[in-house]
């Protein structure tokens, strides 16, 4: 027997809760599956916990800082059961707190369980078969593991089995120089492990321009944490009771010994068990769903929203294809994709706040552009805090003012960026910005300052 519904929502990510309870305070019937926790990568394994965990890594790092502020202290000593007991109550909590909305919402049905396509139509979960008018796929995504030699041989870390370390690593190898990797990278070493990130590529954060992947380097090297780059080989073995992690750099070592592996080499959607075929679901190389502006998949009246669809891989940009989605079906009002402006952070210490064009993309853009920098030293709010590490650089088109593009790494970029990409969706002119009065002593007071130092991009 089948059971039918307005709307059938699969994946409890970032967009899956909110849509099904919007659907539902409209007045349709939904069922809102999911096969393990609600909350999606965020909540569980993503921004809650790891956030929570670069906490307790900056507690750490400011008591033995203590002495630069005239605080004195004992010996200063990290105790992982409680910093993972203080992680899972933030999770759970989180993961808690959504079930009791979903539970207290009229006109939704939440379903525990592996929800797969039967039909174009019809979903098949616990044996039962559903069937709705509107299909949204919230599925997210995993770490991906590279078919690297030896991979399968030895006991490797990913993000996720990352949150249920209890211990800390002697010495952890980090896969990957990139967001992920770093974060975990720099948290484990105020814990007090040694780590070594190997990274195939010539430089951090490739993505990144230049200037901003060398600062990060510095950085994080101030701090003891060693890099292989160039590691164009990389293959694993056991070696007694550690694994050896092949590099073959040109330069050092061609063995790092390592205590723990963490694979940061990546995501890949969760589509590969969908029966996506069956529903006319078309998906690319990749296994991302495909969708257009207003994330329609190929087939009629079925949405793909957050990491699965290839479009964004934040939390951010998984609740605003949550808004983009709801805005078209509930609320007449015709929201895109094309109008997101790409931003999102690196949560190191200090952060990296990042959004629209980098240095070397407005160089290839063929735009008359502008560019300012302003080196963290310079923020009177950093020389207090006593963290002057980084700089400012933003981007801006010459001849219509527009901003194009900012990397703030340094003190509180992170909440910084968002000055700069207010404007950009108000579509304000940089003279706006430049003519603004804001608060001292902050880290943002500089923006007009740096803003107001534009230099031909040469």
């Amino acid at each position: 027997m089948t059971r039918i519904f307005d709307a059938i929502v699969i994946g409890g990510g970032q967009a899956g809760p909110s849509l099904a309870v919007r659907l539902a305070n409209a007045g349709n019937r939904v069922a809102m599956i999911e096969r393990k926790f609600l909350g999606g990568t965020c909540v569980n394994t993503g921004c809650k916990p790891t956030k929570t965990m670069v906490a307790s890594a900056y507690a750490a790092q400011m008591a033995r800082r203590g002495g630069d502020y005239g605080v004195v202290l004992g010996d200063i000593g990290v105790d992982m059961d409680r910093v993972k007991a203080r992680k899972d109550k933030v999770t759970l909590d989180s993961r808690n707190g959504l079930r009791t909305w979903l539970d207290g919402t009229k006109n939704v049905n939440f379903i525990d369980g592996h929800a797969r396509f039967r039909a174009p139509r019809e979903i098949e979960v616990n044996g039962e078969v559903l069937s709705a008018e509107k299909i949204f796929l919230n599925v997210g995504g995993r770490a991906s593991v590279p078919d690297l030699p030896g991979v399968h041989d030895i006991p490797y870390l990913t993000n996720s089995s990352m949150m249920e370390l209890d211990t800390l690593p002697r010495h952890l190898v980090v896969i990957g120089g990139s967001y992920i990797g770093l974060e975990f990278a720099q948290m484990f070493r105020r814990f007090g492990s040694e780590v070594t990130v190997v990274e195939k590529g010539p430089r951090l954060t490739g993505r990144e321009d230049e200037d901003v992947s060398r600062t990060i380097h510095d950085i994080l090297a101030k701090e003891g944490i060693a890099f292989r780059l160039n590691a164009e080989c990389i293959s694993f073995r056991r070696h007694g009771g550690d694994i050896a992690v092949g590099v073959d750099c040109t330069q050092g070592d061609p063995e790092i010994l390592g205590s723990h592996v963490f694979l940061a080499m990546g995501r890949r959607p969760n589509t590969d068990d969908l029966g996506l075929e069956k529903a006319g679901i078309e998906s690319d190389e990749r296994g991302y769903i495909k969708v257009d502006d207003q994330l329609r998949t190929t087939a009629e009246n079925v949405w793909a929203m957050g990491d699965c669809n290839g479009r964004g891989a934040f939390t951010h940009t998984a609740y605003n294809d949550f808004e983009i989605v709801a805005a078209n079906l509930l609320d007449g009002d015709s929201r895109r994709l094309s109008d997101r402006f790409p931003c999102y952070a690196l949560y190191i210490d200090p952060p990296l706040g990042r959004v629209g064009m980098t240095e070397a993309e407005a160089r290839k853009s063929g735009k008359n552009c502008l560019i300012g920098r302003l080196p963290m030293t310079r923020v009177g709010r950093a020389v207090e805090r006593g963290e002057t590490e980084g700089f400012m650089k933003v981007l801006v088109d010459a001849d219509s003012r527009q901003i194009l593009g900012a990397s703030i790494l340094g003190a509180s970029g992170d909440e910084v960026v968002h000055g700069i990409l207010d404007l950009m969706y108000a579509k304000a002119k940089v003279d706006t910005l430049v003519r603004s009065v804001p608060i001292h002593p902050t880290v943002s007071e500089l923006l007009p300052t740096v803003f107001g130092s534009l230099k031909p991009l040469q």
